[in-house]
């Protein structure tokens, strides 16, 4: 394997290796200062980060608004308040070397409001904030109000030049590199574009290739470029390193970093990780953000597969082929099926699955009485984590704070299911009744020698292993 040189990142020289950022509380302080000690860019997560009581146990983040707006105030105070904890438990661990990056979701609720108050919270402790999920413009004015690096993720050429015109031209001293995030490949919400199809993945070469060289002609032919995505052995990307087309490039690993000793999930999941096999995540579009995401194919995506196909357009008036009357709700108000959807509305109703709820897109969908009850309970239980959110239709934006749609039953409560799995230690059973997250290349636990025996490394472990190969 070609040695690994250190690179020039965020002003200074640090191995090219990034942690990957996840949240809610995946990516915490005791990774990220794990990974930067070993001399990489340690990167915790500012999604609902955690905070701890005197005991040292994570904080429950209850909430008591009666309001979705009360209660999203409650979620920024719980998120600023966890990010500052987690920047110094990651610079109190780093000691000094690496990089201690933050990450954030630009669609996330709030995501100014709170990326603003863990830097004035946490200031010197936090040398770059990382950013993805949507088009985060004005990430170089915040970085730039800090005097901290920003690292926007992009999964093209095209989304760069866009942030590049529009705001990063008047703060380039302080961008630290581009994170180039394989839409096919990473885990978590992935940037994959209408014209793109998630059946047919693409070679990574050929778009970082086109990212450089966009890059270049804006004068950053020095400013790194950090792949994100299918990264397991570098021995792997042998025609990366040192290549002169690609200019300095820095690997970012997301999955492997989950089983590791310091990781915080619970060693179900991390049993869980070694257990996968070809084919187990599942690139699905049921997030409430409207992005595709990378997740484990377990039995919750199974169940939100199930909403979406037993699914039929309707009608409220009779008209064209829907003329088989339904009747929706609590007072069976009418709707009109199609004839050849009806007979399958009554097999799925003779099923159990009795309750009919409306999508934005005008059709129902067919759920049991247990199940619709909890959809209802998790939209009003909404605190807005999202900026906008398809499954409540929550928006943080004044004065309705609604993304003017209807709630879509077909989606679900992400916060609730991510605060879930990562706070569950000693129910297996939280494995599969929640959104697990994670790379396209995590089935590669299984059949990795690292792992024989089901052996976990810590953070530094990890880290000597890629650098010296297999």
């Amino acid at each position: 394997m070609k040695a690994l040189n250190a690179i020039r990142m965020g002003g200074v020289d640090v191995l090219p290796l990034v942690e990957g950022g996840k949240g809610v509380a995946v990516s915490n302080g005791f990774t990220c200062g794990a990974w930067a000690s070993s001399g990489g860019a340690g990167t915790f997560s500012a999604v609902n980060p955690d905070s701890y009581d005197e005991a040292g146990h994570p904080i429950p983040q209850t909430y008591r608004g009666r309001t979705r707006r009360d209660r999203h105030e409650e979620l920024v105070d719980y998120a600023i308040a966890g990010g500052i904890t987690q920047a110094q438990q990651a610079h109190d661990i780093a000691g000094g070397r690496g990089r201690i990056h933050a990450n954030l979701l630009w669609e996330m609720g709030g995501a100014e409001r709170v990326i603003t108050g863990v830097l004035e919270g946490a200031r010197g402790l936090i040398n770059g904030i990382t950013c993805g999920a949507g088009m985060p413009y004005r990430l170089s004015e915040i970085a730039a109000r800090f005097g901290v690096h920003y690292y926007p993720i992009v999964s093209s050429a095209r989304a760069f030049n866009a942030l590049w015109k529009r705001a990063y031209s008047k703060a380039a001293a302080l961008l630290g590199g581009v994170v180039y995030e394989d839409p096919w490949l990473a885990g978590g919400h992935n940037g994959l574009s209408n014209g793109e199809a998630p059946d047919q993945p693409e070679d990574p070469f050929p778009r970082v290739l086109a990212l450089r060289k966009l890059m270049r002609t804006f004068g950053l032919d020095q400013t790194p470029i950090i792949m994100a995505g299918g990264v397991w052995w570098l021995e792997e990307w042998q025609d990366w390193i040192d290549n002169p087309e690609l200019g300095p490039i820095a690997f970012q690993f997301g999955t492997r970093p989950l089983l590791t000793q310091e990781s915080p999930i619970s060693p179900g999941w991390k049993q869980r990780l070694l257990s996968l096999k070809p084919g187990d995540v599942f690139l699905n579009r049921f997030s409430p953000t409207g992005f595709y995401s990378s997740a484990v194919n377990n039995a919750f995506i199974g169940e939100l597969r199930g909403r979406s196909e037993r699914q039929v357009a309707y009608s409220t008036e009779p008209v064209g082929e829907h003329v088989a009357e339904f009747g929706v709700g609590p007072r069976r108000r009418l709707v009109y099926l199609a004839v050849g959807d009806f007979g399958r509305v009554r097999q799925w109703v003779n099923e159990g699955y009795t309750e009919a709820l409306r999508t934005p897109d005008t059709t129902l969908v067919f759920v049991t009485s247990e199940q619709a009850a909890q959809i209802n309970a998790d939209q009003v239980a909404c605190m807005g984590c999202l900026s906008t959110c398809r499954f409540s239709n929550w928006s943080q934006e004044e004065p309705d704070f609604s993304n003017g749609k209807k709630a879509d039953p077909r989606s679900f409560c992400i916060q609730k299911t991510l605060q879930d799995i990562a706070h569950t230690r000693d129910d297996e059973d939280a494995l599969d009744r929640n959104l697990m997250f994670a790379g396209h290349n995590a089935y590669r636990f299984g059949s990795d020698p690292f792992y024989s025996n089901g052996y976990i490394p810590s953070v530094r472990e990890l880290v000597e292993r890629i650098l010296t190969g297999r």
